[in-house]
């Protein structure tokens, strides 16, 4: 590959996919948001990038929440894969931390683009002291360094910016090089490749007057005019103008024949294949005559009249046929109906005049029940190409070899369609350069050698709505759009899915778009819509599930029963009952077969309709006790390593002891960050295994306590609509079960939901039963919690005396069983309700004895919170640096573990502090963090006392009407949450200079 690194050290690689070597070895640079990061700590050569930088070039106006620390995790993992033997306590010396920001430090040649610009002006150099042979060669060298289109794996709008930067930068290059050619006379050995680069390009106007000129010198003036005029339309219909002076002189000077035009004698210094028409083949051949005409054969199929989208990779496609070394092979793969055949026959005819002793096409029926054998493919081609049968040899190694002896010296296309494997496919392959071969496979020919590995996925949104437009009419579509696109999303993007669709509707003008949404919305019928005549989905997916052997097909039919969007490797083991690494050799095979997708290391998924085939298969060969089987092994995974979790995040808990073991290990983590990172990674995949156990009585518990250990992500504030409806979900099927123990946990879990969502009344409502339930019960895992729960329901209605009242309870219990963490949370928590009833001492002993005892468990989390309370007390009794010091420091951590919400309440009370001291316009700017938290993780409650103190903040700047604003917007906001805050706003509404709290 161009720019792998050979030799000894560090090598990087931009001007195609991002990629790094040590020592000659490829390093795993992890996902897509990775490589992005990589990619622009490259491209800055050593500069450093800060924080915010990265964020908006990674993410741009869609950074999720948790932008910063994903991008700190990133970065970690980028240190360890460049310096895997560096120490944790040694500092990095590649990726290091410059101020708030990151840097890579390169080596003297350690980026291919650092090569390119090396070498593209050594060939300037040579090009202005006359020594054109040289320019060429090494600005030929340079440009072998591009492999592809640069950054490619890299995303964002950074990287989005700098590859047009780059591509542009590389056309800088290649049309120079046209230019030395044509200098140099090589205009005959440059048609070719100026054919495809202006077939990529066909606005560069540069490379359509190199073109012409090369035609001309060919002696194709009428072909050299053509390209004029093709231009001419093309720069009219595209852009509504007329060509450049350049190109119009050009034209002129051709029709009059202009000798100037015609090309220098090339110079005898110039040496190697290209000094003269006599080292060229083509011209040996010509001047000697073939002894035989050889057929042309033209056996590519129809050209596809609809063919739609995918522009990009058809322009790849022909740039690597028109690649003159070696013989260019693109191996398609993919999923039945994703295309592959439709994309190679499109690109073969567009093709055509690079390819002009003719196309060679064979169905090899890869995945029928009797493939096509290589020997009898190769006997239809050579018959095609003119050779009697009975002189045809007998053995496959001797048909190949005057297969590929016919092709030699001659541009020849070969289509190998539906192949099956690159056994069956390498002895049909030309031998000799001007030949090419494409393609197409379910599988992944990874061991075909030379192959360009193309792997075709769906189209995208706009182009199957275009295809479906296309077979059904654009009119019908245009009046019905939305439905349109609900449709072609119902087919899952997949081509041959929505040509049947829109053929079905074609066919029924009676029908409109919006009669095949219910039609496709009923997921268990959803396949039996998408078949017209012999067109059909499920017998396009039954050809590659026929193909598998036993465990793989036990493994497709299981796989199919979870119903996250994807899932991870050691979960997939859980849930196939293996061990993590044969699973994923397992899952590996899958994809190879392109009835699994890995959209990132260590994560698979199915194509939405490729996954309902999957279950059908699965409720057809599956016992419905191996169907539960497994997804209780994937709940007690799910369960196991959300309890370690739990532990992490809540260090101290009890709750996590006395969670369900079902008997799966799962996974253990090293922190509480990592933990509660891993929960955010797999809350869709959680949320769907809870979904699907609510189904069933006997996996109630299981997953009542899963989501009691995924009581970490609450803090992040990101999953609260999620978590309402799936404990929802669990609480009613227990209630109809008479399942208390379940109930006692979901109505917990629920309560603290509704309570985040000022929803006071509900959550209340839902702590009473749920501490009622314990009661009754003597199942105690979260009664201190309910305990603790109606204390703070309380608080909030400020109730105070019945919050302290809680309080004691809590305290009470969590001494008569041991748990120190739990006496201390209550302790910290009574302080703001101490404050309350103006019992100050009481507030300052109650907060500073809870942060002394979970300092002495060890609990960072509860150290972070018992700070959070003592500097609201500190506050109160206007020891204001202390207060802001406390506070601060409990902000670092909640940042630190993207517990949003707890980020937000600390914003809110720094604003408030610093309002105290008459500090406005700090004050303001920790209350505009505040509000934004409040607003990203849809918090309304944390939202109105952002803006409280914002509009506070505000009067004291004296920025009265844009306070009065905020004030307003708060009012609004907690009135409609029926907040007893509302008037407290009220009245500062009422005097306008008021800005105490």
């Amino acid at each position: 590959m161009a720019g792998r690194a050979t030799g000894d050290g560090l090598r990087f690689v931009i001007l195609g996919p991002v990629l790094a070597w040590r020592d000659g070895i490829e390093l795993d640079l992890g996902t897509p948001l990775q490589r992005s990061i990589l990619a622009m700590l490259l491209l800055r050569q050593g500069h450093p990038v800060t924080p915010d930088e990265m964020i908006d070039g990674i993410w741009g106006e869609d950074a999720p929440p948790r932008a910063l620390g994903a991008l700190r995790t990133y970065v970690s993992r980028l240190r360890t894969v460049l310096e895997p033997d560096r120490s944790p306590r040694t500092r990095p010396e590649l990726l290091t931390s410059v101020g708030r920001g990151y840097a890579l430090v390169l080596g003297a040649s350690g980026l291919d683009l650092a090569d390119y610009e090396r070498r593209a002006a050594s060939a300037e150099s040579a090009r202005r002291t006359g020594r054109t042979r040289d320019a060429a060669e090494a600005l030929r060298e340079a440009l072998a360094l591009w492999s592809g289109e640069p950054l490619a794996g890299a995303v964002g709008p950074y990287a989005e910016r700098q590859r047009d930067r780059l591509v542009e930068r590389r056309m800088s290059g290649v049309e120079t090089l046209m230019d030395l050619d044509l200098e140099l006379g090589r205009h005959a050995d440059v048609v070719s490749e100026l054919v495809a680069l202006t077939a990529d390009h066909p606005l560069r106007e540069r490379l359509r007057a190199q073109l012409m000129l090369a035609y001309y010198r060919c002696g194709r003036q009428a072909e050299a005019l053509s390209v004029f005029t093709e231009t001419r339309q093309a720069l009219i219909d595209e852009l509504g103008i007329e060509p450049g002076a350049e190109l119009t002189a050009l034209h002129r000077r051709i029709l009059a024949a202009d000798p100037a035009l015609s090309p220098a004698p090339r110079s005898g210094t110039i040496s190697g294949p290209l000094s003269d028409t006599a080292a060229d083949p083509a011209s040996e051949r010509a001047e000697a005559g073939p002894a035989v005409e050889m057929p042309r054969p033209a056996q590519l199929p129809a050209a596809v009249t609809d063919f739609t989208g995918r522009t990009a990779l058809v322009n790849r496609l022909l740039a690597l046929l028109a690649e003159d070394e070696g013989v260019p092979v693109a191996a398609m793969s993919g999923i039945g109906g994703v295309g592959k055949t439709a994309l190679a026959v499109h690109v073969a005819h567009l093709a055509h005049d690079l390819f002009p002793d003719g196309q060679l096409y064979a169905d090899l029926r890869g995945y029928g029940a009797e493939p096509t054998p290589p020997e009898t493919a190769l006997v239809a081609f050579l018959r095609a190409l003119g050779i009697p049968v009975d002189v045809i040899p007998d053995g496959l190694a001797e048909r190949s070899a005057l297969f590929r002896s016919l092709l030699a010296e001659r541009r020849m296309l070969v289509l190998l369609d539906n192949a099956r494997d690159a056994e069956q496919v390498e002895h049909l392959l030309p031998g000799s350069a001007g030949c090419a071969a494409v393609i197409t496979s379910r599988g992944k020919l990874a061991d075909l050698p030379s192959a360009r590995l193309v792997d075709l996925d769906v189209l995208e949104p706009d182009e199957a709505l275009a295809l479906f437009a296309a077979v059904a009419g654009p009119d019908r579509v245009r009046a019905e759009r939305a439905a349109a696109m609900d449709v072609v999303a119902a087919c899952g993007f997949l081509p041959l899915a929505v040509r049947i669709v829109a053929a079905r509707l074609a066919a029924r003008p009676s029908w409109t778009v919006a009669s095949l949404v219910p039609r496709l919305a009923d997921e268990r019928r959803r396949l039996d819509e998408l078949k017209i005549g012999n067109l059909a989905v499920s017998a396009t997916f039954a050809l590659g599930y026929g193909q598998l052997d036993p465990q793989q097909a036990r493994a497709f039919r299981l796989l199919s029963l979870p119903t996250g969007s994807d899932i991870s490797a050691v979960a997939a083991a859980a849930v196939l009952d293996m061990p993590q690494g044969p699973a994923e050799d397992l899952l590996e095979s899958l994809v190879d077969a392109s009835l699994l997708e890995a959209p990132a290391p260590g994560r698979y998924r199915f194509h939405d309709l490729l996954k309902l085939f999957a279950r059908r298969q699965a409720e057809d060969a599956e016992e419905p006790a191996e169907r539960m089987a497994a997804q209780r092994r994937l709940l007690g995974f799910y369960l196991a390593s959300a309890r370690s979790a739990h532990r992490l995040a809540y260090e101290g808990s009890a709750i996590a002891d006395a969670l369900t073991d079902i008997g799966m290990p799962g996974h253990t983590f090293s922190t509480a960050d990592e933990s509660v990172a891993w929960l955010s990674v797999e809350a869709e995949d959680l949320f769907g295994a809870i979904g699907q156990a609510a189904e069933s009585e006997s996996l109630l518990l299981p997953a009542a306590d899963l989501l009691l250990a995924m009581e970490p992500l609450l803090e992040s504030g990101t999953s609260s609509r999620e978590f309402e409806q799936r404990t929802g979900a669990v609480l009613a099927a227990a209630r109809r079960a008479g399942d208390r123990h379940s109930e006692i946990r979901c109505g917990y879990v629920l309560g603290r939901v509704l309570f985040g969502m000022n929803r006071l009344d509900e959550a209340g409502h839902l702590f009473q039963k749920a501490r009622e339930l314990a009661l009754e019960t003597g199942d105690h895992i979260v009664l201190g919690e309910t305990y603790n729960a109606l204390a703070v329901v309380a608080g909030r209605l400020r109730r105070h005396t019945e919050a302290l009242e809680w309080f004691g309870r809590a305290t009470d219990f969590y001494r008569e069983v041991g748990n120190p963490a739990g006496e201390a949370l209550a302790l910290s928590y009574s302080a703001r309700d101490h404050l309350g009833l103006g019992r100050v001492e009481d507030a300052i002993a109650a907060s500073e004895r809870g942060l002394a005892m979970f300092t002495e468990v060890g609990s960072g989390a509860g150290v972070a919170r018992a700070r959070y309370h003592l500097g609201i007390v500190l506050s109160y009794v206007g020891r204001l640096n202390e207060a802001v010091v406390h506070h601060a420091e409990c902000l670092n951590f909640f940042r630190a573990s993207d517990q949003r919400v707890w980020e937000q309440r600390v914003c809110y009370r720094l604003a408030a502090t610093f309002i105290a001291a008459g500090r406005f316009a700090e004050a303001s700017r920790h209350a505009e963090r505040a509000l934004a938290v409040s607003r990203e993780i849809t918090h309304p409650y944390g939202e109105a006392q952002s803006l409280t103190a914002l509009g506070k903040a505000l009067r004291g700047m004296g920025e009265k009407a844009r306070g009065r604003e905020a004030l307003e917007k708060a009012l609004g906001l907690f009135t409609r949450l029926g907040s007893p805050e509302a008037d407290d706003v009220r009245a500062l509404l009422l005097e306008p200079d008021r800005v105490d709290v």
